[in-house]
This record gives C-alpha cells, structure tokens and sequence, in this order.
C-alpha cells in the first residue's frame, strides 16, 4: 500500500547508508538526539497543559459563569487545536519545522499568559483558544519532525519514545499544578504553562535540528508532489490510514470525554473516592504507561503495527469498562494501569502506521491530517459523553466509550493492510 514512501525516507535520511538521495542530501546530525530534544520540548508543553487541569474549571468558575460556559473552556482549547493541525502541516513544509516549532511555543506561551491576567470571561476563553493553537503547532510539527527522522525499521520505538513522554507528562502535570494553584492561587498554573512554552519555545529554535530537507529529498527522489490539499485527498483515499485516524479520533474522545470528565464524576459518586485518590490511580497509569512505551514501540517495530495497534485499541476498551464496573479501589486502580499502559501504545503505534502511510515527501499532509482527527476527538468526545452522563448517567457513558474503542481495534484488524511487516518477516 505505502511501502514506496518508508523505503524513499529510510534512503533520505541516511540512516541505511542506501541510496542516492541520501548521498546528495544531508545526513541528520543525530536521530537520537533531536528525539531526546523532541520528547523534552513536548514534555514541557504538555506537562504544564496537565497543571491546569485541576484549577481550569474553579479559575473558569471565578469569572461568575454557569457550567456549560465552564466547558467551554475545556473544549475551546481542542477546537484550537482542530483548526490549526492541517495549517500546522503546511507551515511546517513551507516555513520548515524548526521555525514552526518556536512559533507554537511562543503562541501557546502568549496564549497561557493571557489566561493568568485575563480579566473577563470572554478574553478567558480568547485566550485558551490562542493557547490551544499554539499546543496544536506544537503537537502536530513535533510528529512530523519524528517522521521526518526515523525509517520504519525504527520508528515505533522512536514514536513510543516521544508519545511516552507526551502522556507522562500530561499525567504528572496535576500534582505540581495543583500545588501551584493551593500556594499561590488559581491563576499560578497558567502563568507556570506561559513560561514552560516560552521555554519550549528557546527549545526548538536553539537545540532541534531542521529536518524538513529530509522530505523534501523524498520529493526530488519522485518528481514534483502536489498541492497540499490534493495530498490530504490522496491520503484520505487510503483505507488503513483513514481507520488509523479514526482510532487517533477514538482515543482522544475517550481520553478526554472518558477518563478526564466522567471517570472522575463515577469514582467519586459510585466509590467515594477522593480527588487525592483518583489522582494517585490515573498517576499510577501514566507511570506504567510510560514503562510501557519503549517495550511497545519495539513490538511494533519487529512484529508490524496491527500486531500492536489492534490488542491495545481493544484492551483501553475493555479498561474504560473496567472504570465502569470497578466495585472497589483495586479495580479501578487496574483499570487505571490497564488504560495508562494501552492508550500510551495505542496513541504511538497509529501514528508510526500514519506516518508508514504517506508517500515520500507527504509526511507533513499525512501528520496533520491524523492530528486534525485526533483533535477532533478532543472536542466532540466531552460534549458527546457528557451528553449521555446528562441523559442516562455515568456507567452507560463509559460502556458507550468501551464498545465504540473496542470496534474501532475489531475495524482495524480486519479492514487495515499492515505498513510494516517487521524484522522478523521482511526478509
């Protein structure tokens, strides 16, 4: 289906000593150090979005707004990040990566900063939408830049790597958010997240390496690549990609519409648990999660995608079933390891599948598109779930979340082609 596009971009990089693209374009100075730069920048960005997430609806609340305004803090930052992926592609092939890079940083830092000195309600969500455009440069280019340097022979455990660190961090993010929040007011996260972007931002500009000559290098190798948009159209004809976007639709949806809205809402009504309590559990998932990744990624790498892609699209399934049915702390806390370990792989995994997927020099098109569904999900998934709790309650969100996660993996297994066959079978 793709094979053409991964073997032109092992042979650009130069990471096969193949190929005479490689021999006429430059050698990137270190795959491995911009992934440790990249898993760093992203780190940063997405660990101050997981400090505010304990003080965004009492800071939201402070402006003396009702609660469906209060959502509309949370989604406004998704619907951002929705807008600006398939832009961020094309300003990642037309600027370059590493300049795109440091405009999100300091857009979401601009954005962030706002938030804290905002002083009506209005500007409020103003600015959590120019943050969350900001964060949607950010992600997006950031995943190109890992497309960009990794061959397909390597690039599960290198997405694993970088996806590893994006859902850790966001994990973490609560704890010294909260802290912040407690000691200095509510306000103090988001000026905490302005400055970490700010930081990002210096990142990306002085220390991750231009990779957008690597694709551009594919496309000399293949004659002139068309338009952006007829790229998308190209892509959205692909079966298996567009069900890989629908599992990247999926997981955001469940993430954000599941574990962070009624998850919380269950385990407090149903199990008297406590904010310190599920806190601890979702932790405990992050930290297991982020064990996992690396593991993972090289599963995906020698055995092919779907043999990773499709038993953990099914087991964050069965995990948000679990939150469901959970009677006791022990049992959400398992489904709270269950859903950290495969939504961390589920989220890597895909992406690595996207990336196999886009013919040589598309992997901005390929890369925005994936991310545009995926923060799609991010904003219908809260308004979809939350509808069901209003209506039916808490546990037929959840099994909802369960049954629609789990045939999105049954769809994948029987409907995608594999990308990559793996070491074990490429022979």
């Amino acid at each position: 289906m793709s094979g053409d596009g991964p073997r032109a971009v092992t042979e650009t990089t130069g990471t096969t000593g193949a190929g005479t693209a490689g021999a006429s374009s430059p050698a990137p100075p270190n795959p491995n150090v911009i992934l440790i730069w990249m898993s760093f920048l992203v780190g940063i960005n997405q660990l101050g979005f997981g400090a505010v997430v304990p003080s965004l609806p009492l800071y939201a609340q402070s402006f003396g707004v009702t609660a469906s305004a209060i959502g509309m803090a949370v989604g406004i930052y998704g619907l951002a990040r929705f807008f600006i992926a398939l832009p961020a592609g094309r300003l990642a092939d037309g600027l370059g990566r590493r300049p795109a890079l440091a405009i999100g940083g300091l857009i979401s830092g601009i954005g962030n900063l706002w938030c804290a000195w905002a002083s009506t309600y209005p500007e409020f969500l103003i600015a959590r939408f120019v943050a969350g455009a900001g964060a949607g440069l950010i992600v997006t280019v950031g995943h190109v830049v890992l497309a960009d340097i990794s061959t397909p022979e390597r690039r599960g455990r290198m997405l694993s790597i970088y996806m590893g660190s994006f859902i850790f961090a966001v994990g973490i993010g609560p704890f010294p958010g909260g802290l912040l929040a407690e000691a200095y007011g509510l306000h103090a996260p988001f000026l905490a997240f302005g400055i970490a972007n700010l930081l990002a931002m210096l990142v990306a500009w002085f220390a991750v390496a231009e990779t957008r000559h690597f694709a551009s290098a594919c496309a000399v190798s293949v004659g002139a690549l068309p338009s952006f948009t007829d790229q998308v159209c190209l892509l959205g004809a692909r079966i298996g990609f567009l069900l890989a976007s629908l599992i990247s639709f999926m997981n955001a949806a469940v993430r954000t519409g599941g574990l962070f809205a009624v998850v919380p809402i269950f385990a407090a009504a149903h199990l008297g648990l406590s904010v310190s309590q599920i806190g601890f559990a979702m932790m405990l998932g992050s930290v297991c999660g982020l064990l996992a990744s690396y593991p993972a990624g090289a599963l995906a790498d020698r055995r092919g995608r779907k043999a990773v892609i499709v038993p953990t699209t099914i087991v964050s399934g069965v995990s948000m079933a679990l939150f469901g049915l959970s009677d006791t702390y022990l049992i959400f806390v398992l489904a709270a390891i269950l859903w950290g370990i495969s939504s961390t792989v589920a989220g890597s995994a895909p992406t690595a599948y996207a990336a196999d997927s886009a013919p040589p020099g598309m992997n901005a098109a390929a890369i925005g598109t994936y991310r545009a569904a995926g923060d799609a999900g991010y904003v219908i998934g809260p308004f979809a779930l939350g509808a069901i709790v209003d209506f039916h309650g808490a546990m037929p969100a959840l099994m909802v979340a369960a049954v629609a996660m789990t045939l999105s993996g049954i769809a994948f297994a029987l409907y995608a082609p594999e990308t990559f066959k793996g070491h074990a079978r490429a022979k």
